[in-house]
């Protein structure tokens, strides 16, 4: 009776631990109407990585014309909290740099990325460079510079800093663009690393 009742307990304390672990949505593919949420520009229509949050409360992912504005929202306090992935193109698996192509998604937390390269994102900014690999990183950092760091080591100041470029001559950019909207030219805010 005991040696029974011990493997219900048992039983009955991993349901219970399955029951906690919660299961990752996986990411969504980009189509052709999607917009970005801080500019409200359709994310097809800008180079470079891409990347899509996808909240709890939420059925459709949050999406982004670039990476850079990703993480953004990723540290802003004012943005929902309930994040249950984010996921970013992994550019070692990517068709081209003006559009990385369907099937390149990875978690954006377990991803290198490179930062500080002459390669500029969607709306011609500095632009944290992801990859699921670290010799593809490696390979990038060797054509265009840059250094390779983890999620949490991407400094706040590189994505929150006044750090967008004019777009005339950069890469990834087209004459005209703007960049008013871009929420890298917000003053850096403090908030709760419990928060993130």
């Amino acid at each position: 009776m005991t040696r029974k009742l011990a493997a219900m307990l048992c039983l009955a304390l991993l349901l219970a631990a399955c029951d906690d672990e919660k299961v990752v949505p996986p990411p969504q593919e980009l189509s052709s109407g999607d917009t970005s949420h801080y500019d409200q520009m359709l994310v097809v229509d800008h180079a470079g990585p891409k990347a899509q949050i996808i909240l709890e409360s939420r059925a459709e992912p949050v999406w982004f014309s670039s990476v850079r504005d990703a993480f953004a929202f990723h540290l802003l306090p004012e943005e929902p909290r309930d994040i249950a992935a984010i996921y970013v193109n992994d550019m070692g698996r990517a068709q081209s740099w003006e559009d990385p192509g369907p099937g390149t998604w990875v978690e954006a937390r377990g991803a290198l990325y490179v930062i500080g390269s002459e390669m500029r994102g969607g709306m011609g900014a500095e632009e944290p460079v992801p990859f699921g690999e670290r010799e593809a990183a490696e390979a990038f950092a060797a054509e265009h510079g840059g250094e390779i760091v983890g999620f949490e080591d991407v400094p706040e100041g590189y994505i929150l800093g006044a750090t967008a470029e004019s777009a005339h001559g950069t890469h990834g950019a087209t004459e005209g663009e703007g960049h008013a909207a871009s929420p890298g030219q917000h003053e850096p805010r403090q908030h709760e690393t419990g928060q993130r």
